[in-house]
């Protein structure tokens, strides 16, 4: 049996250990059943489940759930809409996101699944620096998809606009003290008294 301070007590019939403790108006609790004998805890069972929860509530703050945005593009895209999707992964990723690029094929646009996989080729290649390819582009049914995962983890990013919150500030503070150096504008100058007019 251990006492509330942590202490060990020893090994004492179940009727004394609840005596104890609730003559300090705590509750026994169980900590190890299966050890010979069990193992009992004089402790604020609520207080502990308080604690407990609280610390389970503060891992889910620092957990980052990542979840799967969709893209969709056609075949005959026009390089605009093409450009604003494109814009909207990087958006994505950048994130923390993972984006699925899909291409869906409507009736004869069966035949041309050639454009559609081009299409997804152009899109891995134009955003290779801020995405790793988790699944190249592949067929299922009348649609084409493939799924981007971001580089960098959340940590990662986070320290990197840290960093550029930092070098930020830090130019402002830079061009505080040089507006500071300088010297105050000095008075307008004296007005010219106005030439005589010749007679």
């Amino acid at each position: 049996m251990i006492d509330d301070e942590g202490q060990q007590i020893g090994i004492l019939p179940p009727f004394e250990a609840l005596k104890m403790a609730r003559a300090k108006n705590l509750d026994l609790v169980e900590i190890s059943p299966t050890a010979q004998p069990p193992v009992c805890r004089i402790m604020d069972y609520g207080k502990y489940l308080y604690q407990q929860e609280k610390k389970e509530r503060e891992a889910k703050k620092h957990q980052k759930t990542i979840t799967v945005k969709e893209v969709k593009f056609r075949i005959n895209v026009d390089d605009h809409d093409y450009e604003t999707k494109k814009n909207h992964v990087l958006r994505f990723l950048d994130e923390g996101d993972k984006v699925k690029a899909t291409i869906f094929f409507r009736g004869r646009e069966m035949t041309r699944t050639g454009l559609g996989r081009q299409i997804l080729e152009r899109l891995i290649k134009d955003v290779e620096p801020q995405s790793i390819v988790e699944f190249r582009p592949r067929q299922e049914g009348n649609t084409l998809h493939a799924i981007l995962a971001p580089k960098k983890t959340a940590v990662e990013r986070e320290k990197e606009r840290e960093k550029e919150a930092k070098q930020k500030a830090k130019l402002e503070k830079q061009l505080q003290q040089e507006k500071q150096k300088q010297p105050a504008p000095a008075a307008a100058a004296a007005v010219a008294p106005n030439p005589t007019p010749q007679a």
